[in-house]
Formats: C-alpha cells, structure tokens, sequence
C-alpha cells in the first residue's frame, strides 16, 4: 500500500512561531548557510530575544546572507543568544566587529565529521534543533537541499529535532549522496513566503588579477578537473577558460559558481578523463547569479555531494590533473600563508583551502595555486605590502609552509615544494612589488633566512 505523504506532510506543519516555541534555554540551533538558513524560522527565534526564562541559546551558522539574522538583530545585548559562525561573509564581518558573532574555526570537510561523531564536537555537544530551509517535497516524500548540500544530511542525524522551511524557489539538485531529507527524518514542516534566493554576480577582474590569470592558465591543460575559489580572481580564471580552447575539462568542487555554468554551456566540461563520477560536475554548494540556479535546476550533467565527499583531501588527489585556485591575503617570508585573519580579527575562515591545497598537491599532475596581488592600500591610502617579513602577532597561518604549493602575483609564480628556507626567500622576494624588495631583504637578513650570495637577480 503506498505510503500518504500528504498526509504525513500535513500532521507536520507548524507555524514559524510553533517550531520557534520549542526552543528552550542552553539548547544548540543549527542554521544552514549561505541561501538555506530559514528566513521564517529564524524572524520567529530572534522575536523570542528578552523573553523571561529563555537565556543562552547558542545559535550556530555560516555565510550568512542579507538579511542580518533576528537572532542578532534582535538581542544585541545577547541576553538570549550567542551565534556562532565558522565561515564570516561581509554580513557576518560587521557582526564580528560588534562583537555580536563569535568564530568556530575549523576545515571545511571536518563540518561533516564533527556531526556524525559526539566525540567529536565539544565536550561530546551535538545539537538540539536543525532548522533549514528546503525545496518542496517531491511524490516520495523528499525534501532537496538544493544549493547547499554541505553537512545538513549529517546535522540533521546530530540534532534531536528537524524543522524545514519548505521554498519553492529552491532548484531541485541531483544527486549525489545526502542532498535530501525525507519527511520520516523530518520533525516539522514550515510554509514561508517563497523568499528569492540571494544572487552574486560575478565581480570583474582588475588588471594585476587578469595578470595572474592569465599566468595560472598556463598550466591547464586538455582533461584538468577544476575547483575554483570565491572570489574576482578564480572568476577570472573561468572567464578565461571559457575564451579559450579547452576541452574535455572535469569539475570537482566545493562550490559551483557562474563561470562554470559557462563552461558547461560552450562544451569544455565533460568529465570524461575523472576517476570518481564521470561524466558528472561534483560540487557540494552553489552561489552565483539567478541563471546559475536555473542551470542547476534537474540538470543530469551535475551532482551535488554532502562536503566530506567533496573536500577530503584523499578523494580530491583520486582524480588527476587536479587545478585548486584560491585567494589568500599575506604570504610571509617563511611561506606561511594567512587566507582568514588580520592580525587576531577573521576575517573570513578556513574553508576547504587547505583541503584544496594538500588534495590536489597529492593528484597525479595536480597544482594548488593560492593566488593573491603583491600589494594593497590601506585606508590611509598607503601602498602595503601583503608579502611581509613575518605575520603579526595573532595571525592566522591557514597553510602551513610544509604544505603549500604553488603562489601567484602579478610578478610570477613559483612552486615552493622542496625549496629550502633561503630558496623560499628568493622566491617571495622575486614575487613581491619592487618598492617592497629591498627591505624585505633586509628584514630576511635579521631574521637569519637571507644569503645575499644566494640571491637570484629579480
């Protein structure tokens, strides 16, 4: 006899303000991020801010976008909650520096880990409510995660209760491994207002990122699998893929973004020389422009994937010819590299960048590039430079020296692996801005890492 989801569906749903009353004092509610957060959900908790009784309510989420969550906006004295966030968008920066959101660092793929495992989350801590918004549940009785398949599969299992905002804007992504839920895994079911899903359009390059670019493109090759970061810079690198010749290219990567529907679209993308899903695009989320969520939308060429199948490194290294490109803000003369913090203030976070930069290192043919320009102006309006002597007290170091690959500036690239202490100098010295070089040299030499009879001309 088939089942009655109907039915079923309808014994669930809740208003926004019934599934928000069951949140009780001390307990842990997960967000989704990025587009996934419940809009309806979270207006309803963040009303409850100053209610008697209610008091340390720990609110954890991720890339957060317009709007700013009730749950801050609404408790600014944080007298009913704390939220958490391991990854910080420019909305959760300006938190951050209110001293309204704390950081949770951690790798990407570990997110996946830590909700499986208790002995893996603090003090053996899952989670006490999941509240995310999904697509409509499909004849079987399956909600789709659509854009963000990441770690809600594995949250749902940590966390006692499941509540799901149902959003019909919401693409219907295949699959994949844990892109849905079904309404059996499901607590409550809310019916929002549809809500739009917030668009990024690509940001043009400026000159000194189309010069990295354009070094970078130097080696892809014919049959490469591509994971491009956020940011102008990756962007670029996909904008130039697509005007150039290309073929036979494979994606495998943490996000899907707008240059890559390119790809696809002009026949550069097949899959065809992966190991893992050939003849499929695996990523695990997806942020771009509206055209991109129509792309993906019950599009066979692409499967979505739950974040530790995406990003552990040793899955990444099983395809070949693996090109990671991601930003980075400061390399020191050490070749440490801080992708995530200004001194002791993140910026951002971790993400999967070191995932990337040990995955594709350990792919037969593989490259990682972290990439960045040379220098910067502060708001003074004084040129700085991002290659330092050493990183400031508090500095993140995202990628260890040990670990990272190849690094990119509008002046060159070099390949760091192997290289001793002095020869990694060199290399930083070379790639950084002439007005920076001396004094580099001179602070290298303080430091006891700078032969001059070592130097290589610039």
């Amino acid at each position: 006899m088939a089942r009655d989801y109907l039915s079923e569906y309808k014994s669930k749903l809740r208003t926004a303000e019934e599934a928000a009353a069951l949140v009780q004092s001390e307990w842990v509610v997960n967000y989704g991020a990025f587009n996934i957060k419940s809009p309806a959900f979270d207006k309803a908790l963040g009303a409850r801010a100053g209610e008697p009784g209610l008091e340390r309510v720990y609110v954890k989420t991720s890339n957060n976008l317009p709007p700013t969550p009730a749950v801050i906006a609404n408790d600014p004295e944080q007298k009913t909650f704390q939220v958490g966030c391991w990854f910080l968008s420019a909305l959760d920066r300006y938190w951050y520096d209110q001293m309204l959101l704390d950081f949770l660092p951690l790798n990407y793929h570990d997110t996946n880990l830590m909700s499986y495992w208790p002995d893996k989350t603090v003090a053996g801590r899952k989670g006490d409510l999941l509240a995310v918004q999904v697509g409509p549940m499909d004849k079987h009785g399956n909600f789709n995660f659509g854009i963000m398949s990441s770690d809600v599969k594995a949250k749902a299992y940590a966390n006692r209760l499941v509540v799901v905002e149902v959003n019909e804007n919401i693409p219907n992504v295949l699959g994949g491994l844990q892109n849905t839920l079904h309404i059996s895994e499901i607590d409550y079911i809310i019916e929002g207002e549809n809500p739009p899903l917030f668009c990024v359009d690509p940001t043009p390059p400026n000159e000194n990122e189309r010069k990295i670019a354009e070094q970078i493109m130097t080696h892809i090759h014919d049959g490469c699998c591509l994971q491009l970061g956020i940011g102008p810079l990756p962007n670029s690198i996909g904008d130039l893929i697509c005007q150039s010749d290309l073929k036979d290219l494979g994606l495998h990567a943490e996000m899907f973004c707008t240059s890559m529907m390119n790809m696809h679209e002009l026949g550069m993308v097949n899959n065809i020389k992966k190991e893992t899903d050939k003849f499929k695009s695996v990523f695990s989320f997806a942020l771009g422009s509206a055209e991109l969520y129509e792309f993906i939308d019950n599009n066979p060429l692409l499967a979505t994937y739950y974040i530790e199948y995406v990003n552990m490194p040793w899955r990444i290294a099983q395809n070949e010819n693996v090109i990671s490109v991601n930003n980075t803000l400061q390399v020191d003369l050490l070749t440490q590299a801080n992708s995530e913090s200004i001194g002791p203030k993140t910026i951002s976070g971790a993400g999967g960048q070191l995932d990337w930069v040990n995955g594709a290192f350990d792919s037969k043919g593989g490259k990682s590039f972290l990439a960045f320009e040379s220098t910067y102006v502060d708001k003074d309006g004084t040129l700085k430079s991002r290659i330092v002597p050493s990183l400031d007290l508090g500095t993140t170091v995202t990628v260890p020296r040990h670990t990272i690959h190849w690094v990119v500036t509008e002046y060159g690239m070099a390949n760091l692996k192997g290289l001793s202490t002095w020869e990694r100098v060199e290399e930083m010295v070379r790639l950084a801005h002439p007005k920076f070089r001396d004094e580099l040299i001179k602070e290298a030499g303080k430091m006891g890492i700078w032969k001059k009879v070592n130097r290589k001309p610039l």
